[in-house]
Order: C-alpha cells, then structure tokens, then sequence
C-alpha cells in the first residue's frame, strides 16, 4: 500500500512539475498602449483698446492717447509712437486731423484698435487791409464841381461830384481842403472874383450841409486868372466854370 502512494505521489509531482514548465514557456500577452495626451491649449488672441481724450482740438492744442493690450508680445502706435508697453497713455500734438492705430501682436495672433483726432484748424487770416494814403484817396475819389455860364447854383451833377468828395472828408477826418472858385474867359476881372467866390463858397456850403466841419474847407477865387484850358469854345469855358479841389497838407 505505501509502494502504491508513494508512485502515485511521484506521479502527481512530476505531472505538477511539467505543468509549470509548460505554463513557463507561454508567451506573455502585450500591455495596452498608454492614452494619448489631449492637445496643449491654444494661445490666447491678443487685444487692443486705444482712446484719444479729447477727441477734437484746435490746430496748436493737445490730445491725451490712453491704450491697453492683452496677450500680446509686441505693440506699436503709429504714426510717431512707435513700441508701447502693454499699457500707458502719451500727450500728442497733431498739426492736422489723424487717425492713431495701436497693433498687438503675438503667438495667438495679431489684433488692431484706432482713435481719431480731429485738429479745427481756423481759416488763414485775410490780409490786412491797407487804406490807401490821402494823396492816393484824393486823387480817387475827389471831383470838382462844374457850373453854368453866370450862375453859382450848385447843379445836379455837381451835387453828385460833391457828396463824393464829401465820403472822402468823412473818411479822412485829419483831411483839410481848398475850394478855387474859376470862371470862364467872358466878363470883367473884377466880376469873375467875385462869381469865382460865390462858387467856391456854394460848394463849401453844400458840404456842411452834408456834414462836414467848415473849419475844414477854406475858399478862394481866382476868377478868370487861372484857366484849366486856353481854348475860346464852349467846351473848354465849361471846365473853367468850376469849383476846384486842393488838398491842404
């Protein structure tokens, strides 16, 4: 009985062993592959803001330009600026109206923010106006008066000639003229002194009545002693018959 279980525990051993040695010479099975890491996050876009306090200004004043920036590597603010920090603000002073842009840029990409300036530059002054001199103005603007034959009478166009000499003496208050009184060849000497008289003194007459201070005008007469013109015809005795203007200095 002992001879019969110590076989058979010897066969038991050795099936055992051979199991082992079988199960030893198996080939493992493969591991699972690891997971795949998800994706690094992409970088975050840059950002912009840019504002001009105040917005509009008179040609010569100044602007404050105020910005900031996120997510970016880099700045630049035209036009003059240049490379800005992520934020701040600078005092500009544009000669005309402009438009400020600030660029940001970096690895999420590239962003933009402008500002307008609006300059009121005040229209160019008109040029001084020169008055001419009295000389230049009398020359202008004076006309003598012109009368009938034997008469005195300050007549139409001679009211028109005289109310314009008249606009002169206003302008020209530091003025001072001299009204001649002339005749025409016909008549004594001594009647055309005195016609020559009335006429200086009638057309002094007419511009007080327009205004004009008397102290400012004086009157002679040379009758017929100092003619315009030589000539013996109607014409040329019409531009003796006059009242005629000099101006005092």
């Amino acid at each position: 009985m002992d001879l019969r279980r110590g076989i058979r525990s010897t066969g038991l051993l050795t099936l055992l062993a051979l199991a082992l040695l079988a199960g030893g010479c198996a080939k493992k099975a493969p591991l699972p592959p690891p997971p795949t890491p998800p994706p690094p996050p992409a970088p975050a876009a840059p950002t912009a803001t840019l504002r001009a306090m105040p917005s509009v200004v008179e040609k010569g004043q100044s602007t404050n330009l105020s910005w900031n920036s996120t997510n970016a590597t880099e700045l630049r603010l035209e036009p003059g600026l240049g490379s800005v920090g992520p934020q701040g603000s600078s005092s500009v002073s544009p000669d005309r109206s402009t438009t400020y842009t600030l660029v940001a840029t970096g690895p999420g990409g590239r962003a933009e923010a402008t500002a307008r300036v609006t300059v009121n530059i005040p229209p160019p002054s008109p040029p001084p106006v020169t008055r001419p001199s009295a000389e230049e103005a009398f020359a202008q603007r004076v006309h003598d008066a012109f009368f009938d034959f034997d008469k005195a009478d300050v007549r139409p166009d001679a009211r028109v000639a005289l109310t314009q000499s008249a606009e002169f003496l206003r302008e020209y208050s530091e003025a001072r003229v001299l009204l001649e009184g002339h005749c025409d060849e016909r008549g004594t000497t001594e009647y055309n002194l005195g016609l020559g008289d009335r006429r200086a003194n009638s057309a002094k007459e007419f511009l007080v009545s327009l205004g004009i201070d008397p102290d400012r005008i004086e009157t002679i007469s040379y009758g017929k002693e100092r003619p315009f013109c030589s000539e013996t015809n109607e014409e040329c005795w019409q531009l003796n018959r006059r009242s005629h203007f000099v101006l005092l200095r």
